[in-house]
């Protein structure tokens, strides 16, 4: 029997597509590169200049520690909505409600002016003498304002991806654990959370990089340190608007691929027996060869049944 001869399917659309890509790149490099306006040797002497070197600095500080809280409290009001306890439930809902209902910048602006509110923090007896006490504007200065605001708000979004990885665990998995006679809180952090990473790293690694421009907004604050302020300080100070934006950009593309480099490792690392089993290819034309080919000479036949 012979093979049917296959004519694979043309897709001409496919080429005018890329054809058009292609020239929409070609336009926008020569746009850049000819257009004097975009000022590139002013973008080349500030792009390594110490304040803005100092501000990336101060955006990465902002961003890793603000991720750290918003981790650990993620974490804990995860495992509070899956607690037996109808307090835990009802105060994670609570927190989940109020930090995600309400804006970042809002929020940025209170802790800003908790001075305003609270002029001291006291440590004493209730309705009793006063033991203990601080300048609240010495201990929640600019930068821990912005790390608490930014971590606590961070905080509402990563409980709910937390807590849907937790669900996506078979609930056999927790009953195996425990009619083995383990604790349900050694249960939830040795066997149901590391196989909820692989459904939760990917969308924590995306509030990682939301987070690294969500810094932009802690001006609300004021911090005074950060990417967007020192370029945007600079840009008054030059007249030159445009440039020093593009070194922003610069920095934030930078910081967001190293970002991605790492998210893919650690996706990698979690998902391991899970997401690298691939199949074989099937090469078609090769089964359907094997299928038609006549039988090695000398080679039993068998009936059905192996009779």
């Amino acid at each position: 029997m012979d093979l049917i001869d296959a004519v694979p399917v043309r897709h001409p659309w496919r080429w005018v597509g890329a054809a058009f890509i292609v020239l929409v790149l070609i336009l926008a490099i020569q746009s850049m590169t000819t257009n004097e306006k975009f000022y590139w040797g002013t973008f080349r002497a500030y792009v390594l200049d110490v304040l803005v070197i100092q501000g990336v600095g101060w955006t990465l500080i902002l961003t890793v520690t603000s991720m750290v809280i918003a981790i650990v409290l993620a974490i804990l009001l995860a495992f509070m909505r899956q607690s037996d306890n109808p307090l835990f439930r009802y105060v994670s809902w609570v927190w989940v409600w109020f930090f995600r209902g309400t804006p970042v910048y809002t929020q940025l602006l209170f802790w800003g002016s908790i001075g305003a509110l609270y002029p001291k923090i006291i440590v004493g007896v209730p309705f009793g003498p006063e033991l203990f006490s601080w300048d609240t504007a010495t201990v929640i200065n600019a930068t821990v304002a912005a790390i608490v605001g930014l971590g606590l708000n961070e905080s509402a979004y990563l409980a709910e991806i937390f807590r849907a990885g937790l669900k996506s665990v078979d609930n056999g998995q927790m009953e195996a654990a425990e009619a083995l006679g383990m604790r349900r809180s050694k249960v939830m952090w040795r066997i149901i959370l590391p196989q909820a990473m692989r459904v939760i790293i990917p969308p924590t690694g995306n509030e990682t990089i939301g987070m690294l421009k969500t810094t932009s907004l802690v001006l609300a604050v004021p911090f005074t340190l950060d990417l967007t302020f020192v370029t945007n300080a600079l840009a008054s100070r030059t007249f030159l608007p445009i440039p020093l934006l593009m070194v922003a950009a610069f920095w934030y593309l930078v910081i967001t691929s190293v970002l991605m480099v790492g998210q893919y490792y650690i996706e990698k690392h979690f998902g391991k027996g899970v997401d690298n089993v691939m199949k074989a290819p099937v090469k078609a034309t090769a089964a359907v060869a094997a299928a038609h080919a006549k039988p090695i000479d000398g080679a039993d036949e068998t009936t059905e049944g192996g009779k």
